[in-house]
């Protein structure tokens, strides 16, 4: 079993910056993925980007990349979502998710067993 507790989320103008932080607890994660996903009203969860624990290497979805990076603190078992260049469509809720896997990155919703409660980012034009 593995808990996600989100922060960070908030209000911010267009072109603005923010960090989701995203700390687990429970299960030894050195084995697992642990992603950020975001939904907006009406639109299905979508996937942002991805870190595994293991060795960091790192996958982001074509509508962030080069404006977000996500990073993870071993010390902390905490993971990080530095947002950039904020855009009106980055407004969603974003979770943070985590699956225990051998290999690969995972970037399907389903493919996920933890989820955090969510963490509402509102970005006004």
């Amino acid at each position: 079993q593995v808990q996600l507790v989100e922060s960070g989320g908030g209000l911010v103008q267009a072109g603005g910056s923010l960090r989701l932080s995203c700390a687990a607890s429970g299960d030894t994660i050195s084995s697992y993925v642990m992603s950020w996903f975001r939904q907006a009203p009406g639109k299905e969860r979508e996937f942002v980007a991805a870190v595994r624990w293991s060795g960091g290497s790192t996958l982001y979805a074509d509508s962030v990349k080069g404006r977000f990076i996500i990073s993870r603190d071993n010390a902390k078992n905490t993971i990080y979502l530095q947002m950039n260049s904020l855009k009106p469509e980055d407004t969603a809720v974003y979770y943070c998710a985590a699956v225990r896997t051998a290999w690969g990155m995972r970037t399907g919703a389903r493919e996920y067993d933890y989820w955090g409660q969510g963490t509402q980012v509102t970005v006004s034009s």
